[in-house]
């Protein structure tokens, strides 16, 4: 199994924890995990993907190797997601989404087919 793993933006908590409820009664999101952070280190990405796997039932060390992945080659955009995470203020959230790629992919397409 492929994992992704990618910085969605900054959103307030209660915003955030709105969206969480909503996802844990939505079957259909299945494989696609959105965490909340604090802070913007390699230690909170990982600290925050530890209990995902376990849920998912997804390969722990795939999971972490893709975090590792892509904090070695997104520094810019580490950077940036940083600074706007400071900006926001205390009662915000870095948001982040693990997938698994087949699963990210069927939501994609759900939401072209979906209509508005």
């Amino acid at each position: 199994m492929k994992y992704t793993f990618d910085i969605v933006g900054v959103s307030p908590l209660l915003q955030f924890f709105n969206h969480q409820q909503q996802n844990e009664q939505k079957p259909s999101h299945q494989g696609v995990e959105y965490l909340g952070m604090h802070t913007c280190t390699l230690d909170t990405f990982l600290q925050s993907v530890e209990s995902v796997p376990e849920k998912c039932g997804w390969n722990l060390d795939q999971v972490v190797d893709t975090v590792i992945k892509f904090w070695l080659n997104n520094s810019d955009s580490i950077s940036y997601w940083k600074v706007c995470l400071s900006n926001a203020g205390k009662d915000n959230l870095l948001v982040t989404r693990l997938a698994d790629i087949t699963a990210l992919q069927t939501e994609f397409e759900s939401l072209l087919h979906k209509k508005w």
